[in-house]
């Protein structure tokens, strides 16, 4: 070959693998993997607690610590980086968002004390939500054209991640250190280079609500300090003292965001009927699932004798569940309902299960009340996974939909925040309940979430999830909820 034929199959070779790079589903997997690694942060991370309190000499109340922190930050990372990539650009908000990051997973690999921990695992949140906000974004403002096949690829990504969250956490605490697990939401730092070029939306320049998210921060952060004020075994004049900060702060943040012009909390916003039922369906899937990965565990290892990583290697086919419906979702909008409403049945029936059941006699069992419910348990937990990528796939596609591209990272964010919260809410709900009603019980008061997920997604009537050009997104904002 000429030097001239050797130049135009390289330029033709680069064209092309550009163009593989850049298809739909490729960036799908890569913006999943950017997210995907944020869920480690609790279900993971709740596998090594035992070895932190050991090591660290901390009480095992004390160590919930190192799940709250992770879940504070990582709710409001989201919410402020969201809001930074809709004014700054994606491309920037990522390259903060991963410093911000990769600082945490250094502070949590030395942290000497509890203190240090907890404080490192905020920063590391926060870095994560960062890189979530932006993947979230880019998912979002995808072209219309291919932005089904973006979300779907995203959601069987994220199902993966989620599945694999307890059996990766044993398996790095067991084999390397539990300091490791702590930071493998970092792992979303591999992903960045992938990234980049197509982190390309530039910002509108415009300013932050610094008090409105500093508002918004308190007032979250209270809220579910107070939520999970049994689980950290806070005394009831500081669990006071946080339902007075939740309540103040969240007065002034209503107060800023109906007076203040281009506030963190978009005046508009709270009053979407599109962005409110979302925000329920997602409550109800993150709660539901959050507290499912807590109580899930306990049962199976304390109740059955199972191994994490038993327990995590039985959990993994629900992630091939999440990836096939994820494929599908945008075409059958039944789909997240059904599984939502799935969910919340086996979490009632693996509870009554559980409560049949001869407890330690059935050990290993599969046989008879015990094997039964060792077996409606991992399925009603695998059930979590799919309910929750098929949340992320519809509820995106519904707010790319319904709102502009200016305003979509900060809404996305906004809206993810509660979802976290959610989440918050469910492992409070459950750390309460357990001790009063035992894990049994636990799992069938939880099914309200999905439940509710279900039924907020199912009363409502709606187009197609994902419709091209201005004319989906004005029909878009007529509808009622994602789908």
């Amino acid at each position: 070959m000429t030097v001239q034929e050797n130049v135009s199959w390289f330029a033709r070779s680069s064209r092309d693998g550009l163009s593989r790079m850049n298809g739909s589903g490729s960036i799908g997997i890569r913006l999943g993997a950017l997210f995907g690694p944020a869920v480690f942060g609790v279900t993971a991370a709740g596998v090594a607690l035992p070895d932190v309190a050991a090591a660290l000499g901390a009480r095992p109340g004390a160590v919930v610590w190192v799940l709250t922190a992770h879940a504070l930050a990582l709710g409001i990372g989201t919410a402020l980086f969201g809001r930074l990539s809709d004014a700054w650009g994606v491309r920037r908000t990522l390259l903060l968002g991963s410093a911000v990051l990769a600082l945490g997973a250094l502070a949590c690999l030395a942290a000497p004390s509890l203190a240090a921990l907890v404080a490192a695992r905020a920063v590391l949140a926060a870095g994560s939500g960062g890189l979530s906000a932006v993947a979230l974004n880019l998912a979002a403002t995808a072209e219309p054209e291919r932005r089904q096949a973006v979300l779907t690829w995203f959601g069987s990504a994220m199902a993966v991640f989620s599945a694999g969250a307890t059996l990766a956490g044993g398996l790095v605490t067991q084999a390397l250190s539990w300091r490791l697990t702590l930071a493998l939401p970092a792992l979303a730092l591999v992903a960045v280079p992938f990234c980049l070029p197509v982190a390309r939306r530039a910002g509108s320049g415009g300013r932050v609500d610094v008090v409105g998210a500093g508002l918004l921060a308190a007032g979250v952060s209270a809220f579910l300090v107070l939520v999970q004020s049994a689980n950290l075994g806070l005394t009831w004049p500081v669990a006071a003292l946080a339902g007075v900060v939740a309540v103040v702060a969240g007065a002034a943040l209503v107060r800023r965001t109906r007076t203040a012009a281009g506030g963190f909390v978009p005046r508009d916003l709270p009053a979407d009927r599109v962005f409110r039922g979302a925000a329920l369906i997602g409550v109800g899937v993150y709660g539901g699932l959050f507290a499912t990965m807590w109580a899930a565990p306990q049962l199976l290892a304390g109740v059955h004798g199972w191994s994490v990583l038993t327990i995590g290697a039985w959990l993994l086919p629900g992630a091939l569940v999440g990836v096939v419906l994820a494929r599908i979702a945008g075409t059958r909008s039944w789909l997240l309902p059904a599984v939502a409403a799935a969910f919340a049945l086996s979490l009632v029936a693996a509870g009554l299960a559980g409560a049949l059941s001869d407890g330690p006699g059935g050990q290993g069992g599969h046989g008879g009340p015990a094997g039964w419910a060792a077996v409606l348990l991992v399925v009603a937990a695998s059930l979590g996974f799919p309910a929750f990528s098929l949340a992320q796939v519809v509820i995106t596609a519904r707010m790319s939909a319904s709102f502009p591209v200016e305003r979509r990272g900060g809404a996305m964010g906004l809206l993810n925040l509660t979802f976290f919260v959610g989440g918050g809410i469910g492992l409070g709900v459950a750390g309460a309940l357990s001790r009063l009603a035992g894990l049994p019980g636990t799992l069938v008061v939880i099914a309200v979430f999905p439940l509710a997920a279900a039924l907020a997604r199912a009363g409502r009537r709606e187009g197609p999830a994902v419709q091209a050009g201005p004319a989906g997104v004005s029909s878009a904002r007529r509808s009622s909820a994602p789908r």
